[in-house]
């Protein structure tokens, strides 16, 4: 039986189009430290790819590791994050679960850029928010709460901790409110979880 984090290919294309949206914004921090190497925006632009139905499944799945590997060429910590989000969206291919991973990553780079900014790391999870067209948000709802599933990204490992699983449970958070409603992000300090049922905002 397929993971539940996986989706079915049709809302894997859908959401690897906004995974590539969200690794791209970060795509200079990795750059700026390692300009020659290719390998991230090769990554990124194939998961685009993969998103507009010109690459097969099959053939990204065998190349989903390239993009992240390149993390091991740089120190610098917004470095590392932004190639592993480049990681996370050439894996969109074999589980959608990744795109989540692909956010949570860009707005740890982000945040990491720009210590001096607090709400750096909370203003790029509102952006990735925003730019999701109604299709990836109904993809995107259809993955299991952070956490509650073991057999891919989002189990227990290292989405589920520190600054990748506060974004991701906002982004979650947000996603649980109902469609026709205005869905906001809600900092993780704000968000209540409850062991059995999706994340959501805490009212005030």
């Amino acid at each position: 039986m397929a993971s539940p984090q996986a989706l079915s290919e049709a809302d894997r294309r859908l959401v690897a189009l906004w995974a590539a949206d969200c690794a791209e914004r970060v795509v200079g921090l990795f750059e700026a430290e390692a300009p020659t190497d290719d390998r991230v925006r090769d990554g990124i632009a194939r998961a685009r790819a993969f998103g507009r139905g010109e690459l097969t499944a099959a053939v990204e799945i065998r190349r989903r590791f390239v993009a992240g590997r390149a993390a091991q060429s740089v120190k610098g910590p917004a470095a590392v994050a932004a190639a592993r989000a480049a990681g996370q969206a050439s894996g969109v291919a074999h589980m959608g679960a990744h795109a989540l991973g692909a956010a949570a990553y860009a707005a740890k780079a982000v945040g990491l850029a720009a210590p001096d900014r607090a709400d750096a790391r909370d203003d790029e999870v509102r952006w990735q928010f925003e730019h999701m067209t109604e299709e990836v948000r109904t993809a995107l709802r259809r993955l299991p709460p952070l956490g509650e599933d073991s057999a891919g990204p989002l189990g227990p490992g290292l989405l589920a901790s520190g600054v990748l699983a506060s974004a991701i449970r906002e982004i979650q958070a947000a996603l649980s409110e109902p469609s026709d409603s205005t869905s906001t992000i809600v900092p993780a300090s704000d968000v209540v979880q409850h062991p059995s049922t999706r994340p959501h905002t805490r009212k005030v």
